[in-house]
């Protein structure tokens, strides 16, 4: 008899991935990549080509199948199933000044972090669904379903068409800002207020291991979830264990069995793909910040890092704020990134690489302090991503972040995740499969903080001077307990 096999996708801004798996061990079999068209808005289509494309010769031989993709990311379609529009994505910070409307319109970020674990900025949902309103009305009024990225492929996987029930899952859902993962529920109310009065109709949020159906050939599709949440499910998180992903845009995150509410708008209080909480801070720019360092300078990847490491930590004082798309945490829609300390012992293009590295890292060492506000404990970092594959990221990560940092091995986490999801609704288990860690490098914590803490006072004195700093976090609360619907499962 055959081992089962699992095909778990990533649906991510720059791409499709696509992983086949054995469902017992995780065994990666095959694998397969497809690009997105660039920019912040694409058409939904070019998704379904993309996973069709690079699914070619593997989806039709699994037994299962998840998708994991882009959170947020707003896809309106007709009565028919047709888009009324391209999907504004994520990035897609037109919709700034909505968020912030919003927000006074429901009295304060408080309120929204009550209401829905996380105060709206404009990557949510809902802020998206309140420009549509504003700025093509017509469009919304044919507006009759809302879909994020991965329900559209999961409705898609399933035969897609008006008599096709869509569906979600809590950890895709918790991003929208109209669903509650400590209520477990939709708040029809806030939906409402960002459409302007519109209610369209929305997926069906399924549980972690539920299947959402099956495909025309008979394969079962898994509830899928978002790419965060993919990836935690990917990693196998346990307690301590933050991880750090340096994509073009960065996110931390740790996994929770308590709901986050940060009225700071900081930390995202979302869920995960088991049944628990992902609080999460992410940032615009990670990834990102090496490619253009690279081409600013004329060399690859590698040669940047080369250069990177020819100068010293802390780069003679030279410190990059690495703003290039605006910035989300903090929250900087409209900022640009820019470069302080030039003189001439500075202005040499080992010490720009080495600012590029740290600024990149300083970012992210901001991002994981509102975590750590928030009661998240750090015992170890799980460095992810297409920049953690760089030695010299690890290294300076270990010493700006001052714990021990880990670095898997360099695979699709977010696909394997919608794969062992994939594992699990087919298996039928109150568990997901236990599949083995996959890891190539530890670097321990640095037995002297001093560099690293030298190298975050100069980048926080920079953004002082710049954009006035930010008060110091204060300490976390106690969570309060929530009524919550369905079985908390651990991974």
């Amino acid at each position: 008899m055959c081992a089962a096999t699992v095909a778990g996708v990533d649906s991510s801004t720059q791409s499709c991935k696509v992983v086949v798996c054995d469902a017992d061990t995780g065994e990666i079999l095959h694998q397969a990549n497809a690009p997105h068209p660039d920019g912040t808005e694409v058409s939904p289509e070019a998704w379904w080509d993309a996973l069709c494309a690079a699914g070619a010769g593997l989806l039709e031989h699994v037994d299962a199948i998840a998708v994991a993709g882009q959170q947020h990311g707003l896809v309106a379609l007709d009565a028919a199933g047709r888009p009324v529009r391209d999907a504004l994505l994520w990035n897609d910070v037109r919709s700034a000044a909505a968020a912030d409307e919003l927000i006074r319109e429901l009295g304060g970020p408080q309120a929204w972090a009550d209401a829905v674990g996380s105060v709206p900025l404009a990557a949510f949902t809902v802020t998206k669904l309140r420009w549509l309103a504003d700025h093509e009305p017509e469009l919304a009024d044919r507006t009759a379903r809302i879909m994020l990225p991965h329900d559209y492929l999961t409705w898609r996987l399933r035969g897609g068409g008006p008599a096709v029930e869509p569906t979600t899952d809590r950890g895709d859902a918790s991003g929208t800002g109209y669903w509650s993962p400590a209520d477990c529920e939709y708040r029809k109310d806030l939906l409402a207020l960002g459409f302007r009065g519109r209610t369209p109709e929305l997926p069906r949020v399924l549980d972690p291991s539920e299947a959402a159906g099956r495909t025309p050939g008979g394969a079962l599709v898994a509830a899928g979830t978002g790419d965060n949440a993919g990836a935690a499910l990917g990693l196998g998180l346990g307690d301590g264990d933050v991880v750090v992903s340096l994509g073009t845009s960065g996110t931390v995150f740790a996994r929770s069995a308590v709901p986050s509410a940060d009225a700071s708008g900081a930390v995202a209080g979302f869920a995960d793909a088991t049944g628990a909480f992902l609080p999460l801070v992410c940032t615009l720019n990670a990834a990102r910040v090496l490619a253009y360092a690279a081409d600013l300078l004329s060399v690859d990847l590698s040669a940047l890092e080369s250069l990177a490491a020819q100068a010293p930590p802390g780069a003679d004082g030279l410190v990059l704020l690495p703003y290039l798309s605006g910035e989300r945490t903090p929250n900087l829609p409209h900022a640009t990134g820019s470069l302080h300390g030039l003189r001439p012992e500075t202005m040499r293009p080992s010490h720009i690489a080495r600012a590029a590295f740290e600024g990149m890292l300083c970012n992210m060492a901001e991002a994981l302090d509102h975590l750590r506000a928030r009661g998240t404990g750090v015992r170890r970092i799980l460095l992810i991503g297409g920049a953690a594959r760089s030695s010299l990221v690890a290294e300076i990560a270990a010493q700006i972040f001052g714990v021990p940092v880990t670095v898997p091995q360099p695979i699709e986490y977010v696909a394997l995740g919608a794969a062992r999801q994939a594992a699990w609704a087919l298996s039928g288990a109150a568990e997901p499969p236990s599949w083995p860690a996959r890891t190539i490098a530890e670097i321990p914590a640095p037995d002297v903080s001093s560099i690293g803490n030298h190298i975050r006072a100069e980048y926080q004195r920079v953004q002082g001077d710049l954009y006035g700093g930010s008060s110091p976090l204060p300490p976390a609360p106690v969570p309060r307990r929530r009524r919550r619907r369905g079985h908390e499962r651990r991974t």
